[in-house]
């Protein structure tokens, strides 16, 4: 019965879902040289990708981009990326938008100690690490932190504001 009704949630929601949807130019099934950071033991362009994203659900007030490797050898993941209060009219990131500073776009710290995009760094001999890119339509124009606030609060924050999720999956190895 449970089973059931679960299976007809689902279909009720996506019924009504407007198939938000993240796309990218340069980002593909394996990150390069270009995606790889530069420290840390790593030599790459630290250059992020271009992203888009599309179908906007009803409500969006601004959208969020982060980058996190769940495959990192610290028990909690990895923050490579954390981009928010990206107004609602804006639907895209060209590359290398990392490396910038943005009006009114909030990049925060990641764990690399910086703001900013952070590229892959997996340990050699590692195996293949998963980079997941999610963009976040948000309730809210504003999330009220700035890029001083670490990544577990920020993801605190998009969580709690979220009204939908898209995510695409590149792999890296060293």
């Amino acid at each position: 019965m449970k089973k059931i009704l679960l299976v007809l949630a689902f279909s009720f929601i996506s019924l009504f879902a407007d198939n938000f949807t993240l796309k990218s130019d340069t980002l593909k099934g394996q990150l390069t040289k270009t995606q790889e950071f530069n420290g840390f033991g790593c030599t790459g362009e630290n250059i992020s990708p271009h992203l888009s994203w599309e179908n906007a659900p009803k409500g969006t007030k601004s959208f969020a981009v982060t980058v996190y490797d769940p495959d990192a050898p610290t028990g909690s993941g990895w923050w490579h990326w954390l981009v928010f209060d990206i107004p609602k009219d804006t639907m895209s990131l060209e590359k290398d938008f990392g490396s910038k500073e943005h009006k009114d776009i909030v990049q925060s710290v990641t764990n690399y100690g910086k703001s900013g995009f952070g590229g892959a760094c997996p340990p050699k001999g590692d195996k293949a690490h998963r980079y997941v890119f999610t963009v976040y339509a948000l309730d809210t124009d504003k999330l009220g932190l700035d890029k001083n606030t670490n990544p577990a609060i920020v993801g605190y924050y998009l969580n709690n504001h979220a009204i939908a999720k898209a995510s695409l999956i590149s792999y890296y190895k060293r």
